[in-house]
């Protein structure tokens, strides 16, 4: 097994988690089967109970984990399905020491951070690399582990040792660090600065880890005077200096190290087969997205907008439906809680700019969410895109409050809400869920993979899927659509297309006599990937761009589901030049 470590310095939100997972693209894109790992040194068991203004959003895995957002990355980059114990935390390897030194294992020693801290996390990180995510058997080839924060943090400090006990462990040969830094320009002169790095560099250093290569952050290409002096005070070679300077979108960022040779450096340290690597269908997409003209303009009407990465997966979703869709996305953030009637009064200015906002929306998403602040505002955008056939498409709290708006405005209801909201709601549309916890948050949701089956083939979001009989998709909540009231819906027009095995649980739902109105109770933005957009998400991108009705034609499907690739680059193109085919 051969292990990548990514470290950060001088200041957080650098791009560790883009730079690991464009490694992982690199190592990938060479033939190499590739694991991920990040390590986070909060003592939470895991980010789930953590608010996204925090920490950002809260990835969700297949097996019901919740985890850091950077496993998202990993997995969309590299097309991996991940574990809960592919996310490392110092509450996690404490929980596992106590639990250890309760059933007696440590034969009577003092239990302590060196060494049985240290090997519990060494013996996580070999255990947990051994793991396949590509869907193959055997074990993967390479392990690219993240360590969060930044280099001198306290609480990263048991890391950082038993990483360096760990490179011993597995041998020089076996073990790469790559330490992303930043290179600020400081002042009116505009002179690059190096002495963030040299000291980050230094911090690395004098814990026993010395980096193998620099991935140095900045505004513009580094002058090559710089990069010489990195060289020669941070201990490396030069052309072990990657400069990872901003970049258009995101997707460059592996082209980038692949044409400074990044891959090369890792190949030679690790002592890998040097191999041609196959990134054409990556720089297609990366390139495409930069030359994409025609805008589609998408509302994402939530409540913690003020912080872009509380809807990580949700806005790289859009991402990929837009790029597949050949639209420039221009994503509009607007504040749930500036739509509501109370904001007449109180601020004015606020709710009218707020409202000119989705207005002028193509298409409207309202993501999932906790809490009573800002669900009015979701069920009035709800009630909008229902009343005005505005393309729509509601995640979780995004269906419940279609629900409530349904139920309220179309049944006549007029207090129906969500016992979430309102615990004494006389007549319930959302009820809490059986198997839920009122008394622990952590991990106590219906989480994870879950299978919703289509209860029609003569829908829209079945066709979105190819017309499969059922899909799996991830999970996150609490609350539910109230069976009781389920019968009243349907009868007047709010369908429940997909509903789980026992056929109590509501999974999808759509408005009959809409050109796109569709709902899920599950997450499909933690699926999403660049080369293949969740369904739902092309839906409201195509509806909001007049294309959805090519796009679900039986010829459509039958294409989609039959080419070789699944046209992965352009689906649209692709149906368009077949049926043009057929007519000359």
């Amino acid at each position: 097994m051969k292990y990548v470590v990514v470290t950060g310095g001088v200041v957080s939100g650098l791009g560790k988690g883009v730079t690991a997972s464009s490694i992982g693209v690199l190592l990938k894109a060479g033939g190499w089967r590739v694991t991920s790992v990040k390590i986070d040194p909060y003592i939470n068991i895991d980010a789930g109970t953590m608010s996204p203004f925090e920490h950002g959003e809260v990835f969700v895995l297949d097996d019901g984990g919740e985890a850091d957002l950077d496993l998202g990355n990993y997995e969309r980059f590299v097309d991996s399905t991940l574990t809960r114990d592919h996310n490392i935390t110092t509450g996690k390897i404490y929980q596992a020491v106590i639990a250890k030194e309760r059933k007696g294992e440590y034969l009577g020693k003092t239990v302590q951070v060196i060494p049985h801290v240290t090997d519990e996390i060494q013996e996580w990180i070999e255990r947990v690399s051994k793991i396949p995510v590509d869907g193959m058997f055997g074990e993967p080839d390479v392990c690219i582990i993240e360590l969060g924060g930044t280099v001198g943090d306290i609480e990263s400090m048991p890391f950082i040792e038993a990483l360096r006990q760990f490179q011993f462990r597995v041998g020089s040969d076996n073990f790469c660090l790559v330490h992303v830094s930043l290179v600020p320009v400081v002042g009116a002169v505009g002179e690059q600065k190096t002495k963030p790095t040299q000291h980050s560099v230094q911090a690395l250093r004098s814990a026993g880890l010395s980096p193998h290569m620099l991935a140095c952050r900045s505004h513009a290409p580094l002058e090559q005077l710089v990069m010489d002096k990195l060289a020669l005070f941070c201990h490396v070679t030069s052309d072990c200096i990657l400069n990872l300077c901003d970049v258009s979108n995101i997707w460059h960022v592996p082209l980038v190290m692949q044409e400074q040779g990044g891959h090369l450096a890792i190949m030679r340290q690790l002592k890998l087969d040097f191999r041609k690597l196959d990134l054409e269908s990556w720089a297609h997409r990366a390139h495409k997205w930069d030359i994409v003209t025609e805008p589609v303009n998408i509302a994402i009407v939530g409540k913690y907008t003020g912080l872009g990465d509380s809807y990580l997966s949700v806005t790289k979703a859009l991402m990929h439906s837009a790029i597949a869709a050949e639209r420039k996305l221009n994503i509009i953030w607007v504040e749930a809680g500036l739509l509501e009637e109370t904001n007449i009064s109180e601020d004015p200015a606020g709710y009218a700019d707020a409202w000119d906002k989705v207005h002028g929306a193509d298409g409207i998403l309202v993501p999932g969410g906790f809490g009573e602040r800002g669900t009015e505002g979701k069920i009035l955008t709800a009630k909008y895109a229902r009343e005005n056939s505005v393309p729509f498409l509601g995640i979780c709290l995004g269906m419940q409050a279609a629900v409530i708006d349904f139920a309220r405005n179309v049944l006549g209801i007029k207090h129906a809400h969500s016992t979430e909201m309102m615990p004494n709601c006389p007549e319930p549309a959302i009820i809490f869920m059986p198997e839920g916890s009122t008394t622990h948050m952590g991990g106590t949701m219906r989480l994870g993979s879950r299978r919703t089956i289509f209860q029609t083939m003569d829908c829209k979001a079945a066709k979105l899927y190819n017309a499969v009989p059922f899909v799996d998709e991830r999970h996150r909540h609490r609350y539910e659509v109230n069976p009781e009231m389920v019968e009243r819906l349907e009868s007047a027009g709010c369908i429940f297309v997909g509903k789980d095995e026992t056929n109590q649980r509501m999974e999808i739902l759509e408005l009959e006599e809409h050109p796109f109105f569709v709902a899920t109770q599950y997450h499909p933005e933690y699926k999403s990937r660049p080369g293949r957009p969740s369904p739902p998400f092309m839906g409201l991108v195509l509806a909001a761009s007049g294309q959805l009705s090519e796009y679900i034609t039986s010829d459509a499907i039958y294409l989609r589901t039959s080419a070789p690739g699944g046209f992965l680059q352009s689906p649209l193109k692709a149906i368009k030049e077949h049926k043009k085919g057929n007519q000359q």
